[in-house]
């Protein structure tokens, strides 16, 4: 527990103080958002206001999560690792997707191709760590099996060492990609996707907390409902970690935004997001807990499924969801206050559907 605190609290420390420094460093070097024209008008206010803000979010997070350790006098695990990675890796994506549009002036940033291409390595590299690295339990950070609160039985080896291995990491890049592409979507309006995102991870460092206390190998109540999960009070350690550095970044990015996450935070903090739910064997339920993400990126599936159908209609005046009802006239803040509502509500009945799974499974 100690640990978990003292993550949060020097990351948040780090995000809540430091963050007007970065500001004035990123105005120095150009690093300004491009606004598309084709966007809500209101959004031009915004142009020139410093971007790649998620690298503090990054630093932060990493800052006190290794602080965290070291005062506990602690190493870190491989599964912490490798939520660093994936929140490092597709943070490094994002950045060089900022950059390209800070550097040219453009909308346009990598291809969509280039950024598959680096969600695939990302995920491949991980997926080559998470499957192996065995603990002196043989069990591993991440599992072939596919998991909703827990591994649920349907092992991906069954159709074959070699298949279900390459079945195994093609469902890694799927949520890797998945994720981070909906967080990234989701990141249209200042404060909506870093305070959905703080819900989010946060709840990973509550389900990483509890799974811990209900370790298989413990002295417990009910042996039937124990975690096999490898390392799972380090996953909570990380995750509030990246909580903490997102809830002092809010700070400075809530309307009017000061500073800009931009894809640099929105894809790592989607990789976080993924690896967190891959280790702690609750893949299906990101569902539930990443439920906003999962409507915003809805909205823009259905809208150019219905476009292309209908031969050029719409059905929302604009996609990603939240820019629907910017145009219909709500105020900003107004969407954001009501999307991290519903947002919280999903992330809360992801939770209670984990807590009623340990009591009734």
């Amino acid at each position: 527990m100690r640990a978990i605190l003292t993550a949060g609290a020097v990351a948040m420390a780090f995000t809540l103080f430091l963050t007007p420094a970065f500001i004035w460093l990123f105005r120095r070097w150009n690093w300004g958002q491009f606004i598309r024209d084709d966007g809500p008008q209101s959004h031009h206010t915004k142009r020139g206001t410093p971007t790649m803000g998620g690298l503090v979010i990054i630093l932060a997070s990493l800052l006190g999560y290794f602080v965290g350790k070291f005062f506990n006098g602690e190493i870190p695990s491989v599964s912490a690792l490798l939520v660093i990675l994936a929140m490092v890796g597709l943070g490094a994506v994002g950045f060089t997707d900022d950059f390209i549009k800070t550097h040219k002036q453009r909308s346009l940033g990598l291809g969509g191709w280039a950024k598959i291409a680096g969600q695939a390595l990302v995920a491949v590299v991980f997926a080559f760590f998470a499957f192996g690295n065995p603990n002196e339990k043989g069990i591993t950070p991440a599992s072939t099996e596919i998991s909703i609160i827990r591994d649920t039985g349907f092992d991906l080896i069954m159709f074959g060492s070699v298949v279900g291995m390459v079945l195994a990491v093609l469902w890694v890049f799927l949520l890797i990609s998945a994720t981070s592409n909906g967080v990234n979507i989701a990141d249209g309006l200042d404060g909506l996707a870093i305070g959905a995102s703080i819900m989010a991870i946060g709840a990973y460092a509550v389900i990483g907390f509890w799974q811990f206390n209900q370790a298989c190998g413990r002295a417990l109540e009910n042996l039937n409902a124990c975690y096999e999960v490898r390392d799972p009070l380090d996953l909570a350690v990380i995750a509030a970690a990246i909580t903490g550095a997102g809830i002092g970044f809010l700070w400075w990015n809530t309307s009017p935004a000061q500073i800009i996450m931009g894809d640099t935070g929105a894809m790592g903090l989607g990789g976080a997001l993924a690896a967190l739910a891959i280790l702690s064997r609750t893949e299906v339920l990101l569902v539930l807990i990443g439920g906003l993400f999962v409507i915003v990126t809805g909205s823009v599936i259905l809208q150019r499924v219905y476009f292309k159908l209908s031969g050029g209609k719409r059905i929302f005046l604009m996609s990603p969801l939240h820019h629907h009802f910017e145009l219909k006239g709500w105020a900003e803040i107004t969407v954001v206050v009501r999307f991290w509502i519903i947002s919280a509500l999903s992330v809360l009945s992801g939770i209670g559907l984990f807590y009623l799974e340990w009591i009734y499974g």
